[in-house]
């Protein structure tokens, strides 16, 4: 198939772009939000082709992946046509009024369009009227077994921990940040340490290369997941699949994501500040629990899995 998608979230097209089909990404002078072709910092195949959007209307397109709810006047604007659609929601309703049960999905409105969730949480929180919704978990590119822990800090990934605040679990970082230095790796993390109250020494934010990030996060004993409010975080999976223990907010798909034995889930800050000291003190535990949570990653979030479950909706949809 030839497949219209937007580069908006770079670690998920990263593993969605590893299949059989050709990815059409709209790309434009300013490479602004609306087109900004192929990433820089993953390594896409040649299947992923640029398209300006004055040419989009000669090519051919097979199926349109929409991401954002303003995708669906370009697809009028630069195809003139409406070819199969699927509307891919990377996240949870956002809290705001009327409120998380009764939030109503963008694509709710949209005939014709296949509502795909990237959680059954997300699913289950988004309400998407007769829109038909369905699933497909997440696939993570392995990157092999990384992890060491030579160094005795706790790796968090999050992205803006300033401007989302709450959202992140930024206020939660003090606590976890006595019971081990933290290494915040993200953008926009610049002057975390000041704005939350913690010694620069025990906040350390490293911005990073993405194809140095998975290393990096490896040489760190434990990873923190203090997320209160997002989707499931394509970091936590990431650093399973490095081998690493993680410790995690029970929010959100969290603990369908991490098994017993895998890493500690709670919504007891007490319970994961513990476990994070555990951790840093008993390397053998840590690179036990690391490989319990390779394994459960693999088995629910590998690449294969992930690519056949697309490949049947594809075909079902443009069927």
């Amino acid at each position: 198939m030839r497949i219209l998608i937007w580069h908006v979230h770079g670690s998920w097209t990263t593993a969605f772009v590893q299949g059989p089909h050709t990815y059409l990404l709209p790309v434009t002078p300013d490479r602004g939000p609306d087109g900004l072709g192929r990433a820089r910092t993953w390594d896409w195949p040649a299947s992923v082709v640029e398209v300006p959007p004055e040419r989009l209307r000669d090519e051919d397109v097979d199926l349109v992946i929409l991401q954002r709810p303003h995708e669906l006047a370009l697809v009028d604007q630069w195809l003139g046509r409406r070819p199969p659609l699927v509307y891919l929601e990377h996240n949870a309703p956002d809290g705001r009024a009327p409120g998380v049960p009764d939030t109503r999905h963008p694509a709710a409105d949209i005939p014709g369009v296949t509502l795909v969730h990237v959680t059954h949480f997300n699913r289950l929180m988004w309400d998407s009227g007769t829109t038909p919704a369905t699933v497909v978990e997440h696939g993570i590119v392995d990157p092999g077994h990384r992890w060491t822990g030579e160094l005795e800090r706790a790796a968090v990934v999050v992205n803006e921990p300033i401007r989302r605040g709450r959202t992140t679990g930024t206020d939660l970082l003090p606590e976890f940040a006595r019971a081990a230095p933290l290494d915040v790796f993200g953008m926009r993390t610049e002057g975390l340490a000041a704005h939350i109250g913690v010694d620069p020494g025990r906040c350390r934010t490293r911005d990073v290369a993405q194809s140095d990030l998975h290393t990096e996060l490896a040489r760190r004993r434990v990873y923190v997941h203090p997320v209160r409010w997002t989707s499931l975080g394509l970091s936590l999976l990431e650093a399973m699949h490095l081998g690493m223990p993680v410790v995690a907010l029970a929010t959100t798909e969290v603990t369908e994501a991490v098994p017993p034995g895998a890493g500690v889930v709670s919504n007891r800050i007490d319970v994961l500040t513990d476990a994070v000291r555990d951790f840093l003190a008993d390397p053998p535990h840590a690179r036990a629990v690391g490989e319990a949570a390779r394994a459960a990653a693999l088995s629910r979030y590998g690449l294969s899995r992930f690519l056949d479950d697309w490949e049947r909706l594809l075909k079902e949809v443009t069927r």
